[in-house]
Formats: C-alpha cells, structure tokens, sequence
C-alpha cells in the first residue's frame, strides 16, 4: 500500500503532468516523481512534447544515482515498446528502481503492458494510485483514445445580437487555446494551437472538403488531435452539436443589472440542448458558465 509520501508524490506528479497540456500529443501527458530509498524527492520531470524524453526518463535523469533502490511514482503505465524514444520500464529497470507506482494503466500498451514487464524484472508495482485524480489530466487523452476523435470545447459569448465568438484578444481566449491540441477555425481551417520554438507542431494535414463533423474530428484524430477547440459562433459548432460530439461548451456573459429584461432573441439561453453546469465564476466583467454534456 502506498506510504503518505508516495500518496503526496503521486499528487506532486500529477500537477507536473499538466504542464504538458496542448504540447504532447499524440502521446500524453505525463508526469513522474522519483523517490529515493529514504522516500525523500530525487528527481521529477514530465513530458513536454512528442519524440522528446518521457517523464520517467526526465526524473530519472534528474535524480541520478539517488533512484537506485528508490521508487518512481508516475500517472501513466510506463511505456513497454521503441518508438521514437526507448522504453521507460526499461530505463526504470537499468536504474535500479525496486517500486513503482501508477496511476493509470495505457490502454495503447505493446504486449502484456511496461507494469507486466517491471514485475518481470522484480520491480513492485502498484497501480491505480490516485486515478480519479490523474485522470483530470489524462481523462481527454483516454477518452479519444476509446472514441476515435478529440474531445472538443467550445466556448462562445453571449450577447444581445446572440451567440458568438469568444474575442480571441481575451485572457480567456488565450487560457483555452493554451490547453488544447488544435483550434478548429470558422473558416474551417484547423491550426496547431501550440507550436514549438521553431513554429513546428503536430498538425500537419488538409481536412476533406465537404466533410462532416464527424469526419473532420477523426480526421484530426488521425492527424495526432487529442483537445481541440472550436473557435468561432454558432454556425461552426452547430454541425458538431448535432451530432453529439461536443464534450464541454463555455459560455460567457456580460454581468448585468440585478433586475432586468433578457436582451435578443437565442435558440437557447444559456446552454445548448444535452449540457449540464459544472461550475461557475466571475471572470473581470464577464460570468463563465462551464458545463459538460450530460446525455
């Protein structure tokens, strides 16, 4: 069973996992925390983008010598094939870590999995260590991988003339692009939402003409699309909220006088059809409505 420092660890490698949001994909975000045979910290790291170093071999590289005997606390099952970077069961194994302990198994892994492999080299393995909390991270990254396409936000501001866009000059604005893959375009155009130092990213495909909204998310899917965002009004996510693939809408509004007449005339008033509120706060001058399908 895990220790209250191993607990606090996994806590600690689940927060490093989020710093890579918007920038690993296809692979996930990950985070890792080493302990050494005293249970004291030795090395964390995370993964920051596709074909660099994991997680687990970014703390173990930061601990060194300290991991030997240590544990390695880390919210995805490590890797247990060669893609473009070796696997991290076999860089735990050659540094001596005698326990790991995981979060969430990988659906996506080779074999019989890296937890199988590391209790084939005598390494104590524990896994769904805070999974509920992990997968606050890793939930939209699982979740396309059961059901082939991204999962989509759309956030949009309500106004008197209606619904539209979020103003992309907005905090807000630049907040949701951050922690997403991709944004899907008015025009129709997806982009990479992040691109590296050298304005390279992951999405490197045309979209079919014509296509439906379906179509175009499993072909983003397909381009290494795992959070995308739909940045525009009504008339771009409709297509998507018809067909029920819309996971989470964000709607924004102006605060108003405590008693007043509702302005303008919306096919709904606050929430598309399907949607259940999850949360709410005041953002400046605006309310921000978060819900999330609930159908």
């Amino acid at each position: 069973m895990a220790t209250l420092a191993e607990l606090a660890a996994m806590r600690r490698a689940i927060a490093l996992s989020a710093a890579g949001i918007g920038t690993t994909s296809p692979n996930p975000p990950v985070g890792c925390v080493v302990l050494d045979v005293r249970g004291r910290i030795v090395g964390e790291g995370y993964h920051q983008r596709k074909g660099e170093d994991h997680a687990e071999v970014q703390a173990l590289a930061a601990a060194g010598a300290d991991a030997a005997g240590g544990t390695a606390v880390v919210t995805l099952e490590p890797c247990n094939h060669h893609g473009r970077t070796p696997p991290c069961r076999q860089a735990l194994i050659d540094a001596g870590i005698s326990r790991v302990l995981i979060a969430a198994i990988d659906p996506t892994s080779r074999g019989e999995g890296g937890a199988a492999a590391l209790r084939a080299a005598g390494i104590a393995v524990e896994t769904d260590v805070r999974r509920d909390e992990a997968l606050v991270v890793l939930g939209p990254w699982l979740t396309s991988q059961e059901t082939g396409r991204p999962e989509i936000t759309w956030p949009y501001l309500l106004t008197s003339d209606g619904i539209e866009e979020l103003p992309r000059t907005t905090p807000e604005a630049s907040f949701l692009r951050r922690n997403a893959d991709a944004v899907l375009e008015a025009d129709g155009i997806a982009t990479e939402a992040e691109p590296d130092a050298h304005g390279v990213g992951i999405l490197q495909l045309a979209l079919p003409a014509g296509a439906s909204a379906r179509e175009i998310a499993a072909c983003l899917y397909q381009g290494g699309v795992r959070r995308l965002l739909l940045q525009g009004g009504e008339d771009l996510a409709s297509p998507f909220l018809a067909s029920s693939i819309v996971d989470r809408v964000l709607a924004y509004a102006p605060e108003a006088a405590p008693s007043h007449r509702p302005a303008g005339d919306r096919a709904w008033p606050e929430l598309p059809p399907g949607f259940a509120i999850t949360s709410a706060a005041r953002i400046s001058s605006l309310v921000r409505i978060e819900a999330r399908r609930s159908e």
